[in-house]
């Protein structure tokens, strides 16, 4: 629920109920769809132990009931345990979202002595050599093999969470077996978002139609098999069908980032926007900048649309669709989403998608100082949104 504060303006949000608190970028593993920014922010700017106590207090003031503790890899935070029972003493339910590296009895002993609820894996593959070469980190797949058995013995809810794209969504059925193999009560079968490293990475990931389509129809039919076992959930991919995903929820509408540094974020990729100017725990309240801040008032409401949004029916659906895929793909965080059959850029997802692609470029892991060369520069239509350029978009440079 909103209040208009100005008639299709800007909106004074209701309170949030999700968190999510990136803790650390560093991270063992190397993924090619990684969607943190290419500008990781560096363990000497971490917030303290402190900091996030007081992070996590005020988030349960403001109404927060929910936090995701993520990174990079949480479980390299020595202090971890602390977090969770700050998250605790705050009434906010705890989830850890992990690769599964760095947990042994008893680390999973202390964090649910300290409040931890459940549990979220993320796996790359249903089979053992196809996880690790995808995730670039040898024996990874023992190491999640072993951390699902854990949380399965420590009696807590235990979720799987697959970035789907060309080099796994032929496996979606083995992926869906895995989960239940594991116990899983949860599998997030997530088709990559292309932020960040994955946008590099995009023409190796990029899956064709045919693949998206048989994946989809292994899912509804598993799901309508499986039906009160395991909650399987298909995450929309972007490129295919036309329609721009009501990003989060609305900008800044059901739930908020704190990075590592403390910056403060509407959506996890806002980092991307370079005129944005994020507020940061350290120098505000997080009530005011979840109620009052310029850069979460930013995308609120509809007076920032422009071109096909103004005036869609679909505007308090979709909200516009993504700002960071906008800026991404166009170089103007104001353009209707690409991803939309009405933008006028609607061809820089298109021609990707539907192009001949017999076989994918090799992808390259995130790794320091490896980069995928950017995309060609592709110049967006004139039209009543203007113009822009995907060249600059990609530069990491510019992130």
């Amino acid at each position: 629920m909103t209040t208009a504060v100005n008639p299709g303006s800007v909106v004074a949000p209701a309170p949030p109920w999700a968190l999510l608190a990136e803790l650390t970028h560093a991270c063992p593993l190397h993924c090619p769809y990684c969607s943190n920014p290419l500008e990781l922010a560096r363990r000497s700017t971490e917030l303290s132990t402190d900091e996030w106590t007081d992070v996590l207090r005020q988030a349960g003031e403001l109404g927060v009931v929910h936090t995701h503790l993520s990174g990079g890899e949480p479980l390299l935070r020595p202090d971890l345990e602390r977090i969770v029972a700050a998250a605790e003493a705050a009434g906010i339910y705890t989830q850890l979202v992990t690769s599964g590296t760095g947990l042994d009895e008893a680390r999973l002993g202390a964090l649910t002595g300290a409040g931890l609820r459940s549990v979220q894996l993320s796996v790359q593959h249903a089979e053992p050599e196809a996880n690790d070469r995808i995730a670039g980190r040898p024996a990874s797949f023992a190491v999640k093999e072993r951390a699902a058995a854990l949380v399965r013995r420590a009696g807590i809810p235990l979720g799987l969470n697959v970035v789907l794209h060309r080099d796994n969504l032929d496996a979606v059925d083995a992926v869906i077996e895995l989960g239940l193999a594991w116990g899983a009560d949860r599998i997030e079968l997530a088709n990559a978002q292309f932020y960040g490293w994955g946008l590099l990475n995009r023409a190796a990931l990029l899956p064709t139609r045919d693949q998206l389509a048989r994946a989809r129809e292994t899912v509804e039919r598993r799901r309508e098999q499986l039906a009160g076992r395991i909650d399987l959930v298909w995450v929309v991919p972007d490129y295919f069908d036309g329609v721009a995903k009501p990003c989060m929820g609305g900008w800044g509408a059901v739930s908020l980032t704190v990075a590592p540094d403390g910056t403060v974020l509407p959506c996890p990729a806002a980092a991307s926007l370079p005129d944005l100017d994020p507020p940061n725990v350290r120098d505000h309240r997080l009530a005011w900048i979840w109620e009052r801040s310029p850069a979460f008032d930013r995308f609120r409401g509809t007076d920032w649309m422009t071109g096909p949004c103004r005036g869609c029916p679909r505007q308090e659906e979709d909200f516009g669709g993504c700002r960071c895929q906008a800026f991404a793909l166009t170089g103007d965080a104001a353009r209707t989403d690409p991803a939309c059959a009405l933008s006028p850029d609607h061809h820089l997802v298109r021609e990707p998608a539907d192009g001949d692609r017999p076989e994918a470029p090799p992808y390259v892991h995130r790794r320091p100082g490896a980069v995928p060369a950017p995309a060609p520069a592709v110049v967006t239509n004139d039209g009543p949104e203007g113009g822009g350029s995907l060249g600059a978009a990609l530069s990491p440079s510019s992130a």
